[in-house]
């Protein structure tokens, strides 16, 4: 007998509820404006073509232009002719959505496969009231489904009833309605409440102070390389580029006469210009990013909402959080600032995927890691050290290698440069393994394990026991024989693990980490 496959074909939504044909709803009819406005990008390099293909003729402007209508026509009439052949389905199992002008697509996703249900706005989207869901399954890529674009209310509804249906805790009354066609009166209330975390333009600025970044050279050389046909010379010239500065002969002598303190001004000015540009940068990148954030406890959750140019607007239930993690940098925390993320279920775009308060003190960090049932570690809590036998193999291979090159160099008849190597690198070998070994600590009490790493910028994770899915004891030839191995604790959202633990720790540590967790009844935990 065949197995039922683990994946549910993307046509067979039938087979979940019976879908009326009129059943279907249609996303907000501003939606193919959006997708109008936005093809307008689509149409700047064919009118920049029709401009330089009309060549001197008095036309080339109009050509241009007619050429960018006509893109921007035919872009908005597709997308207006996509939303009329759109449609998507509330299932009382599943949601659905049929699409496509002259083959159809049917895709449905069951409520169980959908890990959460997020919102988000871009700028001309907000702009007009409308928003993006986003349903996710944690399979990524096309697999996960999207619906562009609804009404902001409309998207709040179809998160609460997408959720309530995939947790079994709404009973639809027979008042008429169908499952799959939801009125719009059915909206759950938007809480109000005070936000447990919250960032005023001030801090958001603090914080982008602190977010050193020369991205915006990188964009401009990438600009430079995608319109270099534009400029009256060739940028990727060198040689130009030297040319005109040996006719900078007045710069030149002045530097020269200023002598080598005018020089070395000259130089930490340039550094502290790119300083400046990189803070700014820094500043302008968070402060889109950060823009009115906020954090409310719901009953489902921690909603955490933020943006300028694009708002997010995200829940993370509370049962889905595995661990915390408090991070902070090796300037901000001399004053004080430190950052807090939950490596949780739930997914999230970007580098700063489940951050709950991304600048903040430790005051204000832990009422926060209460809310999910995360506690700091007391003062009594020993803390302990992996075994230092990793990390002196290590300098011990990496030693050897470095000899090798020593004795090289000195085979070839560089004798000095080879004593150099030995007189540097042995040294810094041995601090930097050393320095590697004193950045690790751990430590666990009855309920929580707590992991720490980071001599000047520490980073603590705190994992209750009972939301680890799994203890893995891992080990090379090297580090069985020494003694040594890689304990690596199971998260879905993330990774945790204690690097260089003695085996007889690791053993009695993984007993006591599964002890917990085949002890606890998985029902009785918040929700």
């Amino acid at each position: 007998m065949s197995a039922e496959p683990d994946i549910v074909p993307e046509m067979a939504a039938e087979a979940f509820v019976e879908i009326p044909a009129n059943a279907g709803l249609r996303t907000a009819p501003l939606g193919f404006v959006v997708k109008a406005i936005e093809g307008v990008k689509n149409a700047i390099f064919p009118m920049v073509a029709a401009f330089f293909a009309a060549g001197s003729s008095g036309y080339a402007m109009l050509i241009a232009i007619g050429a960018g209508a006509v893109i921007i026509g035919l872009t908005g009439f597709f997308a207006w002719l996509r939303w009329t052949r759109l449609r998507y389905y509330v299932g009382n199992e599943d949601i659905r959505l049929e699409s496509g002008i002259l083959s159809r697509e049917a895709r449905s996703v069951p409520f169980e496969r959908i890990q959460d249900v997020s919102l988000e706005q871009k700028l001309i989207p907000r702009l007009l009231g409308l928003t993006q869901i986003k349903f996710e399954t944690g399979a990524g890529g096309k697999d996960e489904l999207s619906l562009e674009y609804v009404t902001g209310a409309e998207g709040e509804r179809l998160r609460e009833v997408v959720r309530e249906r995939r947790e079994g805790a709404v009973e639809r009354a027979a008042d008429g309605l169908e499952p799959d066609t939801i009125g719009e009166e059915d909206a759950p209330p938007v809480e109000s409440a005070a936000p447990i975390f919250e960032m005023n333009d001030r801090r958001v600025i603090t914080f982008g102070a602190f977010e050193f970044s020369l991205v915006i050279f990188a964009v401009l050389a990438g600009a430079a390389q995608q319109f270099d046909f534009l400029l009256p010379f060739d940028i990727w010239d060198w040689e130009q580029w030297a040319g005109v500065a040996g006719e900078q002969t007045d710069i030149v002598t002045g530097l020269n006469g200023l002598g080598i303190v005018g020089q070395v001004f000259g130089v930490i000015l340039a550094l502290g210009s790119v300083a400046v540009i990189g803070v700014l940068t820094g500043i302008a990148r968070t402060f889109a990013r950060e823009y009115e954030f906020r954090l409310d406890r719901t009953p489902k959750g921690f909603r955490r909402q933020r943006g300028l140019f694009t708002k997010t607007d995200v829940v993370m239930p509370v049962h889905r959080v595995q661990a915390a993690r408090i991070q902070t940098g090796l300037i901000r925390r001399r004053f004080g600032w430190h950052s807090l993320k939950f490596i949780s279920l739930a997914q999230d775009n970007g580098s700063s995927s489940h951050a709950v308060a991304p600048f903040a003190k430790m005051a204000e960090i832990w009422p926060i890691a209460a809310e999910a049932d995360i506690t700091p570690a007391s003062d009594e809590l020993e803390w302990l050290r992996p075994s230092p036998k990793k990390w002196v193999d290590g300098a011990i291979v990496l030693s050897v290698i470095l000899l090798m090159v020593a004795i090289g160099w000195s085979i070839a008849g560089f004798l000095k440069v080879a004593l150099a190597i030995i007189a540097i690198g042995f040294p810094l070998i041995a601090l930097g393994f050393w320095l590697g070994w004193k950045r690790h600590r751990f430590a666990r009490d009855v309920r929580q394990l707590f992991v720490r790493e980071g001599l000047l910028s520490p980073d603590l994770t705190i994992a209750p026991r009972v939301r680890l899915q799994s203890v893995e004891i891992r080990h090379g030839p090297l580090s069985r024989w020494r003694g040594y191995c890689e304990l690596h604790f199971g998260l879905a959202g993330g990774s945790l693990s204690i690097d260089g633990i003695a085996f007889d720790d690791a053993e009695k540590l993984r007993s006591e980490v599964l002890e917990s967790i085949v002890s606890v009844d998985f029902s009785d935990l918040p929700k």
